[in-house]
């Protein structure tokens, strides 16, 4: 039986799809303490228990983001709150590469809080 975390990342088609996967494995490798649970029917990202990010799909655009749970703290150029009071997103075009350096940094930044 698939997992729902699992279900997320694998029912969707492509090019969300490649994506999605290759967002979910640069998290996960980016540092030995992150880990992946499944909350509010979503994947997020801890740090020794702390939740730093999640992976979702915009509803309008169909296009996968990242959210950074404590964004309202976390100064990039690249993050925007729409009408969130405490949560970032940093859109992501399924079309191109992972903008691996802007990941990078918003990391850095989100796991220095």
């Amino acid at each position: 039986m698939i997992r729902a975390i699992d279900d997320f990342f694998y029912s969707k088609s492509e090019p969300v799809n490649g994506c999605l996967n290759a967002l979910r494995a640069f998290i996960l490798k980016f540092s030995p303490d992150i880990n992946e649970v499944w909350r509010y029917s979503m994947p997020f990202y801890n740090n020794h228990g702390k939740r730093v990010c999640y992976i979702w799909i915009n509803k309008k655009t169909g296009w996968p983001y990242l959210g950074i749970v404590q964004g309202n703290l976390v100064n990039h150029p690249d993050l925007i709150a729409e009408n969130r009071s405490k949560m970032k997103i940093l859109p992501i075009d399924p079309c191109i590469d992972l903008p691996v350096n802007t990941i990078t940094e918003i990391l850095n930044l989100a796991l220095s809080i």
